[in-house]
């Protein structure tokens, strides 16, 4: 497509080219991605190479990285707290608690459960105690 030969394009040509295209590209630093496959299996990357390609307001990531496969059960109880022994309450923003708390007229321990039973749900919590 670029022409012919084994060697490919000088990096500074390729980006001056895709620039001419209105393609933008940018490294993003991140300490882990986390990518849950359909069956609930999850693909964790820690220190990842990340570069973000903007063409045109469509954002596409391309993550360089080896993955840790976490099966269904493992994965969700490191989302809940549970394998690293943290108790689930630790999760919810102590804004959030006090937002609900204000919105309510609830006391703050009341509008933390209320958050933790509605997965810090805002709005549900907010119905919840209402």
């Amino acid at each position: 497509m670029f022409g012919g030969g084994g060697g490919g394009l000088d990096p500074r040509k390729m980006q001056q080219m895709m620039k001419q295209m209105g393609i933008d590209v940018d490294e993003l630093d991140a300490e882990e991605v986390v990518i849950t496959k359909s069956d609930g299996e999850q693909l964790v990357f820690d220190n990842p190479d990340i570069t973000v390609m903007d063409a045109r307001g469509q954002e596409t990531y391309q993550v360089v990285g080896e993955p840790e496969t976490r099966a269904a059960s493992e994965a969700s109880a490191v989302e809940s707290g549970d394998a690293d022994g943290d108790d689930a309450g630790s999760e919810i923003p102590d804004g959030d608690v006090e937002l609900v708390a204000q919105r309510t007229g609830a006391t703050e321990d009341d509008a933390r459960e209320a958050l933790e039973a509605t997965d810090g749900d805002l709005a549900a919590a907010v119905e919840r105690l209402e």
